[in-house]
């Protein structure tokens, strides 16, 4: 299950990101998470994803 609080939801995708998953399709695949719903979540406090950088910046 993610985070719920956006932050911490942040902080724990880019970890992922960074550290085990190749893109934003994999994470999701492994984590079983809708892509759509993750980046509206993180939409709400600022960040969007960059597939250049693996990142939500």
């Amino acid at each position: 299950m993610l985070p719920q609080d956006p932050i911490i939801l942040l902080s724990y995708v880019n970890t992922k990101l960074r550290d085990r998953d190749a893109s934003l399709a994999a994470f999701c695949e492994e984590e079983q998470a809708d892509s759509s719903a993750l980046c509206a979540a993180l939409a709400e406090v600022g960040y969007e994803y960059d597939p250049a950088q693996n990142q939500f910046v």
